[in-house]
């Protein structure tokens, strides 16, 4: 339960943010992290090194980040999401991680593993300007230019999107740094949750491959 006295988090601007359904169903609101505190929040943002996901027990981090993610955490905020989607959120479980770097093979087009049920992502960088790194909801799983919206990482922008099997979404290719807490809740039944360890598994397999392959190519240079 949040313990703030004041909130950080403008819960009201995602109440108030349309709920899209085309290709599937979406919302967008912004600044959700209110203009005059993403500085200090970004103060407070964990040291980074890795293109990761990193659960929030193994960071250091400041007050005012450890605020946003307590409100992100809470039931409040759980309760706003699915008033949104209009779902029941009690069989699931909730997870939340936070990175800071993206990395060439991050954004492929893809719907999210089929046990998740809604997936919440928040945006810190305070401007952006680079064509990669534009997360955008797609039509097609074919095609990176056929989408539906496109949202701009910055500036405490949050996205939330229900999982499934049409919910293909993606960005152009983006080396660099991207700040991002993501919550996602997944469905809590036993297969589910190992059919999602094992396919986090096969994702961090084929990146390290990816990542051996390039520099065994540099080498070779």
């Amino acid at each position: 339960m949040t313990t703030t006295l004041t909130r950080l988090l403008d819960f009201d601007a995602v109440a108030a943010a349309p709920l899209a359904t085309d290709p599937f169903n979406f919302m967008v609101a912004k600044n959700v992290v209110p203009p005059e505190m993403l500085a200090r929040v970004n103060e407070d943002y964990p040291e980074i090194s890795i293109p990761a996901n990193f659960k929030p027990e193994n960071l250091s981090y400041g007050p005012s980040f450890a605020q946003v993610l307590e409100e992100l955490d809470s039931p409040e905020f759980e309760k706003l999401i699915e008033r949104k989607f209009d779902v029941d959120l009690s069989r699931t479980t909730k997870s939340v991680t936070v990175r800071k770097l993206s990395e060439p093979s991050d954004g492929n087009i893809h719907t999210d593993h089929w046990s998740k049920v809604i997936t919440v992502l928040m945006y810190f960088n305070p401007e952006w300007h680079q064509e990669g790194g534009r997360l955008r909801f797609l039509r097609s799983k074919d095609d990176i230019e056929d989408y539906a919206a496109e949202v701009i990482p910055e500036a405490g922008t949050l996205l939330a999107f229900q999982r499934s099997n049409k919910s293909f979404h993606g960005y152009k290719e983006f080396d660099g740094e991207r700040r991002m807490v993501q919550v996602n809740w997944v469905r809590s039944d036993p297969l589910a949750l190992q059919a999602q360890r094992l396919s986090r598994f096969g994702t961090h397999t084929g990146k390290r491959l990816l990542r051996m392959a390039k520099g065994l190519r540099g080498e070779a240079r």
